[in-house]
Order: structure tokens, then C-alpha cells, then sequence
């Protein structure tokens, strides 16, 4: 039985702490969270009834700054899945070098069988239990799976209405109009392309000769793909819960996104096109192309199709999409993975981007953030990069191996209370 996400952080921590003879002391610390909040959100729902769902808010690290992380709503939601996403937000964020922590926060549910009006109560109480620990200057949610700018509106509000005045750098990915940033919606699939293309570049390899699978069209799934048209490369499929769509030739991206605004919940489900065919998400992992994006789920590459993984390269869009016993079967394999922690590390940018812009309440153009996303990612990747090439390891390992020594620097800086 492969281990879950947590156990799998940890065991990648532990890899990687021995290999940069990291202080026992530092990294005892860093195995466990700082703090975990698990909490009752009793729902009136539109019938009437009572139904209590379970939320977490779990807070890795502070060593950097303000822990940062999404809040997701998903029936699967676990504390360990919740745990280990908050480390691995500390690391995101420090392989980047921005100034935070790591957090992370969610709810056991399934949002796509309530009404909009349960899931506003349900974001509303949610809030209320986890806010004496979040905060501007404390813990910053974000969007993450099955949240939305609105969701982060709502959190924004219910915060406000405590506080007696508007509550700007509560969270980020806020709507425009409540101090959201220009390019945050975009940022995480803007980042998955650039981190692509960069690697495209290091490999002298043309976007124009490239295809792209992209195995989750959500926010950062359809957003990339875009991208990556933009930049030549052939989207040749893409996939979400209801099921996928391939065609060799490229895929009609604008038809597809046109479908996508007037289906149920914006499902790829129902589309057609001559020339396009319906595929899995288990087919679509394996097809024969250059760039693999895996951007929906944790624990979808695992020891069981690994084998048979037929892309170059792996761009992860999604946290944690790839088991670690599936990590070092694509290495054996001479596939390289760009992982999580840089490649979509783009969200987390802009969302400081979002907090200081919110703090100065001073707002900036988009050509400004994009420009800035750019040069902190590409700045990121050739140090892992680098360090990949000079050491001989993954870009997963030599990410770690960065971002660890970033946190243990804090660490020793700061010392140990009292």
C-alpha cells in the first residue's frame, strides 16, 4: 500500500535533511506542523436540517514569515492531506524566496451537491471557527480546489464584519473589486508555462515542436493550456473529473472553453468535435507526448502506472501529484520532473504580490505583475536547475535541498523560545 501525501512529504523531508546534513534540531522541528485547528462547521442547509462538516486549518511554518496556504472543499479532505500541503507551502514558498510560511485549510464536502446559499453559510462558519488563528500578519488564505475569488470574498467579508472596518490582506485571490490583484487568477497556470518553457530552453527544445497533455482543465489546468498554445507548443489533450479529450493534431482550445462556460459546472463532459476523442484520465496520463502536466489531484502518478508514463518531462501543476515510489521509477526512467514546489509556485507570487499591494493599498498594472511573476520563477528555476546539474540529483531533491537550507537559516537566526 503506498503511503499518503503526508507520509510521503516526510519521507522526501528525511531524503532530503540527511543529504544537506541538516541540525537534528532544526529538522525534528520541521517534521510536525506548528499548530493544527480542527473544527465542527455546523450548516443549516436549504431544507432545513443541521449538517455539521469537518474543517481543518493546519499551520506548518512561521520561521519566514506569515503562514500562506488555499483552503479547498473536497469530500476526500483529510488533516494528514491538509498537513502535508502545509509543509510543502513552506517549501513553495521559500524555493521562491518570498517571504512566508507555510499553511493549509479545508473542508470535508462536496460542494458540487450543495446550493450556492450552503455553501455561503458553510464558507461563513468555516471562517468564524478558524479566525483567531488567520490574520494579515498571521496566516493568509487562498483559493485552492473547489474555491473561488468569491469564496475568498466571502471569508474577506465575514472577517471585516468582525473587525468593524474592510480587512484587506485577510486572504488573497480576492475579487478585483474587494483589492484583488490584477493576473492572481492567472498566476498559477502562468507559472506551470513558464517553468515549461524554461525548461524547454535549457534543453534546446522549440515550444513549436512540443505537445502538451494537461490532465485537469480547472483554473490552472485551462489556463496553462492556454498558454502554452500562446506559445506554440500543441495541446493535444486535457482532462477533468467527467472524463478527456485528445486529438494529435491539437485540440480546438477556444470551442473547448466556449463549452466549458455553459456546462454543468463547467465540465469538459458533453463536448464534441470532429477529429477529437473522448479519453480517460487514466489513458490521457500515459499518452506518447513531450509535456505531461498532471494539474488536478494528489497521488495520480503511482508505482501501478508509472511503468508506462510515456512523456519527457513532467510539470506538476497539482500538489503532490506523483507517489514517491512513482517519483523514482520516472527518474530511472531519464523522465524529468519539474515539481510542485517550483512549478506551481506562480499562485503563491502573486498572492504576495495581492498582500502588499492590499497593505500599501497601492495597486499595480498587469504588464508589472507579470513581469515580476516572470522574473522571480525563472530566477527560481535556473537555481534548482543549477544545483540539479551540479550535484547530479532530481529538481525535486535539489528544490528541497534550496528551500530547506532557507528555512534552517531562519531557523538559526531566530533561535528557539524562550
Amino acid at each position: 500500500m503506498e503511503k499518503n501525501l503526508f507520509e510521503i512529504s516526510l519521507c522526501t523531508l528525511d531524503n532530503v535533511a540527511e543529504k544537506v546534513k541538516l541540525d537534528p534540531n532544526i529538522h525534528v522541528i520541521l517534521r510536525q506542523p506548528e499548530r493544527e485547528l480542527t473544527v465542527a462547521v455546523p450548516v443549516r442547509m436549504d431544507d432545513g436540517h443541521v449538517e455539521v462538516f469537518t474543517g481543518y486549518r493546519v499551520q506548518h511554518s512561521s520561521l519566514r514569515g506569515p503562514c500562506k496556504g488555499g483552503i479547498r472543499y473536497h469530500q476526500d479532505v483529510t488533516l494528514d492531506e491538509i498537513k502535508a500541503l502545509a509543509m510543502l507551502m513552506t517549501l513553495k514558498c521559500a524555493v521562491v524566496d518570498i517571504p512566508y510560511g507555510g499553511a493549509k485549510g479545508g473542508v470535508r464536502c462536496d460542494p458540487l451537491k450543495m446550493s450556492r446559499e450552503e455553501v455561503i453559510r458553510l464558507t461563513r462558519r468555516y471562517t468564524v471557527m478558524i479566525m483567531p488563528i488567520i490574520g494579515g500578519r498571521r496566516d493568509i488564505p487562498a483559493p485552492d480546489v473547489n474555491t473561488s475569488a468569491e469564496t475568498m470574498g466571502w471569508i474577506m467579508d465575514t472577517v471585516s464584519m468582525f473587525q468593524g472596518h474592510a480587512v484587506l490582506d485577510v486572504v488573497t485571490g480576492k475579487p478585483l473589486d474587494l483589492g484583488g490583484s490584477l493576473g492572481r487568477n492567472e498566476a498559477t497556470g502562468r507559472g506551470v508555462m513558464i517553468s515549461t518553457i524554461q525548461l524547454l530552453k535549457k534543453l534546446n527544445r522549440n515550444p513549436s515542436d512540443t505537445t502538451v497533455a494537461i490532465q485537469g482543465y480547472g483554473n490552472v489546468g485551462s489556463i496553462a493550456a492556454y498558454l502554452f498554445a500562446d506559445q506554440g507548443c500543441k495541446v493535444v489533450a486535457v482532462s477533468d473529473v467527467t472524463g478527456g479529450l485528445y486529438n494529435p493534431e491539437g485540440l480546438d482550445l477556444e470551442s473547448i472553453n466556449e463549452h466549458c462556460k455553459i456546462s454543468e459546472h463547467h465540465f469538459l463532459k458533453g463536448y464534441k468535435k470532429k477529429g477529437t476523442e473522448p479519453i480517460s484520465n487514466e489513458e490521457l496520463l500515459l499518452l506518447d507526448v513531450d509535456v505531461l502536466v498532471p494539474a488536478a489531484l494528489e497521488n495520480q502518478i503511482t508505482k501501478e502506472n508509472a511503468p508506462a508514463v510515456k512523456a519527457k518531462y513532467i510539470v506538476e501543476g497539482a500538489n503532490g501529484p506523483t507517489t514517491a515510489e512513482a517519483d523514482k521509477i520516472l527518474e530511472e526512467k531519464g523522465i524529468i520532473v519539474v515539481p510542485d514546489i517550483l512549478a506551481n509556485s506562480g499562485g503563491v507570487v502573486v498572492s504576495y504580490f495581492e498582500w502588499v499591494q492590499g497593505i500599501q493599498s497601492f495597486f499595480w498594472d498587469l504588464e508589472q505583475i507579470n513581469s515580476h511573476l516572470e522574473k522571480i520563477m525563472v530566477k527560481a528555476f535556473d537555481a534548482v536547475w543549477s544545483l540539479t546539474q551540479d550535484k547530479k540529483e532530481s529538481m525535486r531533491c535539489a528544490s528541497f535541498m534550496i528551500a530547506l537550507k532557507r528555512v534552517s537559516a531562519a531557523m538559526r537566526h531566530r533561535g528557539i523560545f524562550p
